[in-house]
């Protein structure tokens, strides 16, 4: 397996690894990716086997230290020296769910993260995926001020204490 960042190419299979792990209300479209891949398609983690991709992280850096939708839909909120990295995209293809893939891209994305020299790193989740996360570091910080979807989430933060 391999982790790479991603380039503009990438758009089409990032796309329909979106559509393939969630249901299409819930699933940021082709164009979300598009404007984020135009800014920072540095900050797009990709796992692929055999030049197929089978999960990623995507996000952007900010000074903002709360995750909120306008950040999700507006990559110009992209801010390269920003101190937190969001992270709005976890997903893995349901054909290599409890496989450890995202364990291990996770992994990667806080390393770089770290040693790009940002303070930590911000997503939000559903409740049931609060212990997953907290096995990295994050802590929660209790219900989200997203609305994303109408969804109930959580925001949880990793802070790095170097």
């Amino acid at each position: 397996m391999n982790i790479r960042t991603a380039s503009y190419e990438d758009l089409d299979a990032i796309a329909q690894l979106e559509l393939t792990c969630f249901r299409p209300a819930q699933a940021a479209d082709r164009s979300v990716f598009e404007g984020r891949l135009g800014v920072y398609p540095d900050h797009f983690w990709l796992m692929e086997e055999k030049g197929q991709l089978i999960a990623m992280v995507d996000g952007l850096a900010t000074d903002e230290a709360d995750l909120l939708d306008d950040l999700m839909y507006n990559p110009a909120h992209h801010d390269p020296s920003g101190r937190w990295q969001m992270l709005f995209g976890v997903i893995t293809h349901p054909d290599y769910r409890r496989c450890h893939v995202m364990t291990r891209l996770l992994a990667q994305v806080i390393s770089d993260t770290r040693a790009r020299g940002k303070c930590g790193l911000v997503l939000t989740c559903l409740g049931e995926m609060l212990d997953f996360y907290s096995r990295f570091g994050f802590q929660s910080e209790g219900r989200a001020k997203s609305v994303h979807n109408g969804l109930e989430l959580y925001q949880m933060r990793l802070t790095f204490s170097d």
